[in-house]
């Protein structure tokens, strides 16, 4: 379904008004995520969105719920070269590799949840439990990376997970609300 789009201050990385960037801005970027699924998910399309645009990873994302059995994360861990060979088929980003790591990945994050009960005590420990707030003015000229998403990427490399680094992470970061990098100006800033 179509929202309407409306003419509000948004970041300036919000380009053309277009509606999944609209939506996905002032809907879910920067917005605290407390969610098992919605942390795998949003983990995952990070991963994808390496060496492209979020856009393009934005766009397909209904394909990858679909792939990946709606990210819950047992199913997908639990996925042979059959379920792969299929998904290889959909309208998603055609990278095995890629692909093979989200199912990789699953593997590994059940045991982050066993060790720590769970991804959200996990992620968000690396913050005291609570967002960082910054104040960005121009997005352009805001962190890519900081110390905490490099520590996470060390920690996540330590135990084996693919396609990540301090970048990804640190975007990861935005998607879930880990970190508030709305530009100061920004109708959703607060």
């Amino acid at each position: 379904m179509q929202r309407k789009i409306m003419q509000k201050k948004r970041c300036a990385w919000v380009k053309n008004n277009d509606a999944t960037y609209v939506v996905y801005h002032d809907e879910e970027w920067g917005v605290p995520l407390f969610n098992e699924r919605g942390l795998f998910e949003l983990f995952s399309l990070e991963t994808q969105a390496a060496g492209l645009s979020w856009l393009t990873v934005l766009k397909k994302r209904e394909s990858y719920r679909s792939a990946f059995a709606n990210f819950d994360i047992a199913t997908v861990a639990g996925f042979t070269c059959r379920e792969v060979d299929a998904i290889m088929q959909m309208n998603i980003i055609k990278n095995r590799a890629k692909i093979e790591a989200i199912i990789h990945n699953a593997k590994l994050f059940l045991h982050v949840q066993k060790e720590y009960g769970s991804l959200v005590k996990f992620f968000w420990g690396f913050v005291g439990g609570k967002p960082i707030v910054n104040s960005v003015e121009d997005y352009k000229i805001a962190p890519c990376s900081s110390p905490i998403s490099d520590a996470i990427t060390k920690e996540l490399k330590k135990r084996g997970f693919k396609f990540i680094g301090t970048i990804t992470i640190y975007a990861f970061m935005q998607a879930c609300g880990m970190v508030n990098d709305h530009e100061h100006n920004c109708c959703v800033h607060s």
